[in-house]
């Protein structure tokens, strides 16, 4: 096996984790963390494909995805504690009146 398959084998294998998270995790924190681990394993893809075509578009797009990523914890992560403060709890189902 070489490395190129390894790396994207690994980046499989954290999508997977990251996805079983989010489908079987109900509690939003723990959920939030579990898609963060999905995008990591993109990124790690992302990359691979990049050093494989001696790219560097690959490394730019990662950068961007993790600015991104950044913003949207420093955004989400304030929201979810606001409201498991107000509701008393982190499980999911809790957040049902929120539907618009």
């Amino acid at each position: 096996m070489d490395r190129t398959q390894f790396l994207l084998g690994l980046s499989m294998a954290l999508f997977a984790i990251g996805l079983l998270g989010v489908i079987v995790r109900r509690n939003v924190l723990v959920m939030l963390m579990c898609m963060e681990l999905m995008l990591n394993g993109v990124n790690l893809s992302l990359v691979t494909f990049a050093q494989q075509t001696g790219t560097v578009s690959g490394a730019v797009l990662v950068f961007l995805v993790f600015v991104v990523a950044t913003a949207e914890i420093a955004l989400a992560i304030p929201i979810v504690l606001l409201l498991a403060r107000s509701k008393r709890t982190l499980d999911l189902g809790a957040y049902s009146d929120l539907k618009g």
